[in-house]
């Protein structure tokens, strides 16, 4: 799998789930318990803006709190587009994928990263459509590379509490459940009301 289509495609569609969302819909609960469906969407945009100067080569502490606080303002489905337009053009530099990215963690080889960026707009996108009523179905191709490179990474997530416990999904699960509960959610949440 070319692994820089799928990403986009994730970037995308969770841009396009932002100008889903009502207006009436920027504070209720998402699958996230600490995060209304305005935080979880200010989240990945903050995320998808700190990808830029990172794959430029830019360290954590060179980018400071730039993209801290409300990233959102008045047009949320802008500020998205926005963030994943920024994003696909970083990632797709010529030689970007062949950098070394200086995380908080550490180096990270920024085909690594960009594995955790998809995953970023893959599960986060499930939340959101759960939040907002929506029946999305993820891109297949981008859920079976997720599900794979999270095999190997599921422990550590877990550990350093980046996610829940795995949940265990029922035996007729699908890929896309698979991969929501992997990543501590369950795939039959849906907002109330």
């Amino acid at each position: 799998m070319d692994l820089l289509p799928a990403y986009r495609r994730t970037l995308t569609a969770f841009a396009d789930q932002v100008g889903q969302v009502g207006y009436d819909q920027w504070a209720a609960p998402t699958p996230c318990p600490d995060w209304d469906v305005r935080a979880l969407v200010n989240h990945v945009v903050g995320e998808l803006y700190w990808s830029v100067p990172l794959f430029a080569g830019a360290t954590v502490t060179e980018v400071g709190d730039r993209f801290s606080g409300d990233l959102l303002g008045t047009d949320p489905a802008v500020a998205a587009r926005d963030a994943a337009a920024g994003a696909d053009r970083a990632a797709g530099e010529p030689g970007a994928l062949d950098r070394t990215v200086l995380l908080s963690s550490g180096p990270t080889p920024a085909g690594e990263y960009l594995h955790e960026l998809m995953a970023e707009c893959l599960v986060h996108g499930w939340d959101l459509s759960a939040a907002i009523g929506g029946a999305v179905r993820l891109d297949p191709e981008a859920v079976r590379e997720c599900s794979r490179w999270f095999t190997g990474r599921s422990a550590m997530y877990r550990s350093s509490g980046l996610t829940a416990s795995g949940m265990t999904p029922p035996p007729d699960a699908d890929d896309q459940d698979r991969l929501i509960a992997a990543f501590g959610r369950d795939p039959g949440w849906r907002a109330e009301g």
